[in-house]
């Protein structure tokens, strides 16, 4: 089991080890995979900030939709999905476990 530890990389080594993976909380419930993360530039690189589940990060991913960012350029946009970082609790058993409560954004 994996502790999530925000201050430094021993969650996560690589972005890729978050993609794919079953985003469940605490009790169990499901809110699909991870297909895609959100970030932010900081002084040693990209602070995860968000991740991005279910059916609509998928379609994303695909080409399908596109990000906020894209607005400005008339594509069609999504609402995504998305689950604050600060919710994840720990990697387990090949899946992500977030905090009772959290819903999607």
């Amino acid at each position: 089991m994996e502790e999530a530890n925000r201050e430094g990389p021993r969650l996560v080594t690589r972005l890729s080890e978050l993609l794919d993976r079953q985003v469940v909380t605490e009790s169990g419930r499901s809110l699909g995979r991870a297909f895609d993360v959100r970030g932010r530039w900081s002084g040693n690189g990209v602070r995860v900030t968000a991740l991005v589940v279910g059916r609509r990060g998928f379609l994303e991913r695909l080409g399908i939709g596109s990000s906020r960012g894209e607005r400005r350029r008339h594509h069609k946009t999504w609402k995504h999905d998305t689950v604050p970082w600060e919710a994840v609790l720990r990697l387990q058993d090949g899946r992500i476990v977030i905090r009772d409560g959290t819903e999607c954004e």
